[in-house]
Parts: C-alpha cells; structure tokens; sequence
C-alpha cells in the first residue's frame, strides 16, 4: 500500500471515529495512534467475530457498518435475557480485554458488517495514553451519562432563559383575568370586591373594556383615606387617568423599562385592539429571575390559600427545568422534586387542620409508590392512606369517620394543585387506606400469606412508604414488622420475584430495542419498573429500611457483596431513564397525560440511544442476578 492510501484511509477512519463517543473526546495524540493501528475489516452475515471459546481476545472491536449480536453464552443463559444488537460507533469487548479473560458473550454479525480492530496490546496501550478512553472503559455507562449531561445542559439552558428572563412576552406572565369596573361604580363597591379578591389594584374600563384608569393599593392612603374620600363616589373621581400600558406581545425587559421610567408597579395588558388583558406587577417581574428551592420552598410555608399552593405548583415544575439545564442529575431532581412536594402537601395538610377537629387524634399521613420512594416525577397522581391511634374512651368508627371528612379535604387540594386523583383510589379517603397500625399489619399480612397477583400487585405499591406528616413511630414499626414477617417467607419472596421478571427490558435481538406498536417504549413500565422491582425485593430478602430505590439497591448491594462498580453502573441506568422520563413530561405534557413516559428512540440523539441501551442492559443484569438467586 503507498503512503498515500495509507494515509487516506487513516483520515477516513479519524473521521469516523470522531463522530462517535468516546472517539470524539480522545486527546488527539491517541486518536491518531488508534487510527494508525485501526485495522477495517468485513465479516459476512452469520459469522462468528469472538466467541468463548476463542480465549484471551486478540482483538478490540469498533462497529464502522452493520449489526453485530452480543449473545450470552453458558450456563447461565436466558434467551429472552441473551441477546442485544451493537451498532456503528460501538465496540467490544470491554471487560474481557481488560482483564485479559476470554469473553463471555459470542459475537456473531446479524448482517454483513464490517469493524474496526485494533490487537489488545495496542488497546491497553491505548487506555494508558487516553484518560478519556480509560475512563470510558472503567467507567462506561457513568462515562457516557456525562457526556449526555453536558449535551442536554447546552440544549436545555436556551429553554430555560427563554422560559426565565426578560425576554418573556407579557402576555404570557398573566396569571388570571383582571378585575376591571367601570368609572361610574362606587368606590366601596371596587374597593370590596378588591379586598375579597386579595389584588394589589383595580382597573377601570369603557363599555368597550378599553382601560381608562387604575387604583392602587398606594393610592389608597393619599387619595382616599387621608382625603376623607365618600366611598360612595364614582371610583371615576379617585382614579389615575390614562394608565400605563402595553401590548401584550411586549416584552418583560419594556415593562420594567416602564415601570422604572414612571415610577409605577402595575401596567396594563392590552390586545391589538386596545382591550384590556391583563395586569402584570412589579412581582411577576422579579418571579421571572431565576427560582431557587428556598424561594419556592418560603412559598410554600406561607401560602394561606389553596390558590397561592397552585402557583408554587407551577414553580415546581420550573425549577425542575433550571435545574435539568444547570445538569443536576435524575437522582437529586427527583429528590428536590419530592422534597418540595412534601411541603406543598404538608402545607395542604395544616390547610385542612385548620378546618376539622382532629384534636387527640394521633395519625400519620404516609405516601406510597412512587412518592413513598422519593421518586415523584412530574407527571404522578395520588397515592396516600393515614396511620391513626384513636384517643383512650374514644369511639374509633367516629374517629375514622371524622379522619375521612378530613382526607378527602386533603385528597381534593393536592387535585387541585396538580396532582390528579388516583383511578385506583389508593388515596387516604379511602376508608380501605386509613387503618390503625394493627390493622395494617393485616393487610400487609393477608397478603404476604397469601400471594395471588392481586396481592404482589398491592405489596408493588403499599410496601414503598414513608410518613410525610405526623408521627414517624407507626411507620417504622410497620416496617421493622414487615421486614421481619417477610424475610422468613421465601414462598413470598419467590413469588415477587417472579413477578418483577413478567416484564423484560426492550431490547431487540436485531434491532436495537423492542417498540409498542405506537413505536414508543414506556420508560415506567418497561423501563424503572424493572429497577424498582428488583430493588424491593433485594431490600425486603437483606432487611433494608430504606423505601429509596438508590439507597435500597446501595445498602442491599454491600450487605450481599455485590461489586460498588458493578451496583454504581445499575444505579446509572436507573437514573439515566428518570432523566429520560423527567425531560419528556416537563417539555411536552402536563401532569398524568396519556403520552407521559413514553419515548421514541428513535427521537433520540446517537449519544442518548447507546445510553438507554446500556440502561436496559444494566436492568437485564439486575434481573438475571434475581433469575440465578430464586432459580428461575
């Protein structure tokens, strides 16, 4: 070959390699050593590339064309488990030629495809010269989830600043139809309806609802007070005459222009026609800069109203976005997603206090499921019952009784707020769901004896909770009873885990992922769930206090021995499809929308796609462990 060609196709294999990770990021130096030593060649459909049987690998494999198939070999095997596709850009195989061990899969080209092989040598040699390419094989799915986040920061942060800053039209910022009279009503009249409604100014209209002047709360004192005002005058008399306005497709930036310019903390919204729309203040303003959780959380604790919960709702879901476009990671979002929903419904709770007699009563408002986890994505509708102790001498059916009036209070505000009754009414009102301690030991009971799907399906549920209002004891009685109960039932346990294997992670033989017919998977169902399940049982065999899916397979992990690398690249894949979920409901739906969970590789970016396959990867191991250990 002349030095020509050869050095052809070393740029046409530097190409290639730079459009794929981890290729991209290598130090140039190494990428050049790779290309140099990158041998391409063809292996026809059906042929083995590496097998078992083969030994120690001579070879590292790169994907530049086709489909290769990753098939689990041994006694081990699963076929619904066995096989994955690897496509262009991806290689093998890692563990093996790292440790110099034969591989434990066969790779077998599912079409004529050709790859890119380097001798093992040069690969180790390869991982001392890189550390980007070290640190993607010891730390693979980690490696790449960074990747992902610096890539989903640079595409979210233009959202977010547009969705933030004072580029916002106004027309957007309103928050609610504005209260408007006309110049002839009285003064008391207008004054009263603002002081019920609780706003900061009133407008006054024509019969055409152009606006022709405004009332504020400051001008009260000058104008009115102070001047002995009748209040049974025309509103018309004590107004500000030709308001300050703008048209709604203004931006936030000219109203606070507006605002500074004039001394003002209200202006007007108006249409194209001159018609009043709304009213944005001085406070809609400052609620464009960045929303903090110590903001939102202030918020929360001194909302006096249901309506002013509903905003910090909203807020919520805000500062999820921030935080998605600063490259917080799924687990903490959904632990600040959880933490400010406990305040809201906390808040929702004291709420309702206010309202109903519950004195003596001792009781524990416990969520389940996902909320019992700490796990709440956007997008999640109610799962709650209560823990009560009735007071000595007290009449227990009354107790129950005023304890219902008072959840279905609760039940109806967290509605209210954004997060929609549950279809299967697993919620506190439910006379079902607000049981004393002795009484849920029962429940729980009944169904640990006597384990028919209905039952699993209960324990899936009612066995992640936690308390998020009242006394912690009866909770953590309840469970120190339900991991002692359900650890010497292996019946049980085996029962579970059968279960938690009915659903299988969507990865295709040939193709990269096994699609619903709508071409979609649902990242709950085919995706978490199958982390979730494992987990609870992992935590219920090892006596895990923990309702956190994270914290359950970490504590569990090291009480059975398990690797920290090898429990650190399942928590990855968990996490990676909570992002996943996460991005899909906060940019395209709204709280428990029919198209919520569900993603369409297809839609995903190269990066993304390796990822969620690895994701599902992570998921088969996790269940192949179980497989193994229950011998199924």
């Amino acid at each position: 070959m002349t030095a020509t060609a050869a050095a052809l196709l070393q740029g046409a294999s530097t190409d290639f390699l730079r459009n794929h990770s981890p290729f991209n990021r290598m130090e140039p130096e190494a990428l050049s050593f790779l290309a140099e030593r990158a041998v391409l060649g063809f292996h026809p459909r059906g042929s083995e590339i590496l097998t078992p049987e083969m030994g120690v690998p001579a070879h590292f494999y790169i994907v530049q064309r086709g489909k290769v198939q990753a098939r689990q070999t041994g006694a081990a095997v699963v076929t619904e488990y066995a096989s994955l596709a690897i496509g262009p850009g991806e290689c093998f195989p890692i563990g093996a030629i790292s440790a110099r061990r034969p591989s434990t899969n066969a790779y077998v080209a599912s079409e004529d495809s050709f790859c890119f092989r380097i001798a093992a040598d040069d690969f180790l040699q390869l991982m001392q010269m890189s550390p980007a390419f070290h640190l993607f094989c010891t730390q693979y799915i980690a490696s790449l989830l960074n990747q992902s986040r610096q890539q989903l920061q640079t595409t979210f942060t233009q959202r977010a600043a547009e969705q933030q800053t004072m580029t916002t039209s106004l027309g957007k910022l309103i928050k609610q139809a504005p209260f408007a009279v006309s110049a002839e009503s009285t003064t008391r009249e207008a004054l009263e309806r603002m002081n019920e409604l609780q706003l900061g100014c009133v407008v006054v209209v024509d019969s055409e609802r152009h606006p022709v002047g405004v009332l504020t709360q400051s001008d009260l004192l000058p104008r009115v007070i102070l001047a002995a005002f009748d209040l049974d005058r025309p509103i018309g008399e004590v107004m500000t005459a030709n308001p300050h306005q703008l048209g709604a497709s203004a931006s936030a930036y000219d109203a606070a222009l507006e605002m500074a310019t004039h001394g003002v903390r209200h202006l007007l919204v108006v249409d194209a026609e001159g018609r009043l729309e709304g009213v944005v203040s001085e406070r809609d303003l400052f609620s464009l800069q960045r929303i903090s959780l110590r903001q939102i959380r202030a918020g929360i604790e001194s909302a006096a109203d249901i309506e002013a919960l509903q905003r910090a709702s909203k807020d919520i879901r805000q500062l999820a976005l921030n935080l998605i476009a600063q490259g917080i990671g799924a687990e903490q979002l959904t632990q600040f997603i959880s933490a400010l929903n406990d305040a809201l419904t906390r808040r929702i709770i004291e709420l309702a206090l206010a309202q109903h007699d519950l004195a003596g009563i001792d009781f524990s408002w416990v969520a389940f499921g996902s909320e019992g986890r700490h796990e709440q994505t956007l997008s999640t509708d109610q799962d709650n019952g209560i823990i009560w102790r009735a007071p000595e001498m007290a009449n227990g059916e009354q107790v129950k009784k005023r304890l219902l009036a008072f959840a279905g209070v609760v039940n109806s505000h967290l509605a209210a707020c954004g997060f929609p009754l549950c279809k299967g009414n697993i919620m506190a009102s439910n006379p079902e769901l607000c049981l004393t301690l002795e009484e849920w030991k029962a429940r729980f009971g009944s169904w640990i004896r006597e384990p028919d799907p209905q039952a699993l399906l209960n324990a899936s549920i009612f066995f992640d909770f936690r308390v998020l209002y009242g006394s912690e004891r009866p909770a953590s009685q309840l469970r120190t009873w339900l991991n002692k109960t359900v650890k010497g039932n292996s019946t049980f346990l085996r029962m579970m885990a059968v279960n938690a294997l009915q659903v299988m992670p969507p990865l295709g033989r040939i193709r990269d992922f096994v699609l619903e017919d709508d071409g979609s998977i649902d990242l709950k169902k085919s995706g978490a769930r199958l982390f979730v399940d494992v987990a609870r049982i992992l935590a219920l065999r090892t006596g895990v206090d923990s309702s956190s899916t994270v914290q359950r397979l970490r504590q569990a992990a090291a009480r059975m021995g398990v690797p920290a690398e090898e429990v650190s690249a399942i928590i990855d894949g968990f996490n990676f499809i909570q992002l996943l979920r996460l991005r899909s409901q906060h940019l395209e739906t709204e709280h428990d929308a029919p198209g919520d969970n569900r993603v369409n590789p297809d839609s995903l970016n190269e990066l993304d796609r390796r990822i969620l396959k690895e994701a599902f990867r992570q998921a088969r191991k996790l269940q192949l462990r179980l497989k193994l250990d229950y011998q199924l």
